[in-house]
């Protein structure tokens, strides 16, 4: 079977691999991938960081809806999303009818060691980066629960994560495709 042609959206909490993880499967693929913070900061011409200072987190939560809505093809694109990205309510279902959503996942000691020191993260601008983790860790923990297939990345090898997420996602890849041709069929 040909590789199918559905977007892929990697979602999970920060410091989970999702760009990584990413650009190795789109490369794997033949797929573009797009980074939402990253096309955000495009657009916008400023980091997250400047954003969030400036116009607050809810503002950034809109780019990023308007970015899920219209701001990239349909098809052929892996999208590494913002940790925070299907927080807001109906965002994880927006994804789900865009293409196959699956979660990285780590440990919070793992999250706690790949986010150190990192100043590029805003929501870590705090005095204590480390419970700022836990805290939203544990409110977001349930919504990446419900996002599909979980796909743990610690102690893992690239290689090892990616053909992974190769094989969940030509399985799922397939059954979306099924699910829209029968859904609209009836139409």
């Amino acid at each position: 079977m040909p590789n199918p042609d559905v977007n892929l959206y990697l979602v999970g909490f920060m410091g989970t691999g999702k760009t990584t993880v990413g650009r190795a499967v789109a490369q794997k693929l033949g797929f573009q991938l797009l980074d939402s913070d990253h096309e955000i900061e495009r657009r916008k011409q400023k980091p997250v960081a400047q954003i969030f200072a400036e116009e607050g987190e809810v503002a950034f939560r809109v780019l990023e809806r308007e970015f899920i809505e219209a701001g990239h093809p349909p098809r052929q694109q892996v999208v590494a999303c913002g940790g925070g990205l299907i927080v807001p309510p109906g965002m994880l279902e927006m994804l789900q009818a865009k293409g196959v959503v699956m979660c990285l996942h780590a440990s919070l000691d793992t999250i706690l060691r790949r986010t150190q020191g990192n100043r590029n993260r805003p929501l870590l601008n705090v005095d204590d980066p480390g419970e700022r983790i836990r805290t939203l860790f544990a409110q977001r923990e349930p919504i990446y629960k419900r996002a599909g297939t979980t796909i743990l990345t610690d102690g893992r090898q690239l290689t090892d994560i990616v053909s992974h997420v190769l094989r969940a996602y030509r399985r799922e890849a397939e059954e979306w495709t099924k699910a829209r041709l029968h859904g609209n069929a009836g139409e």
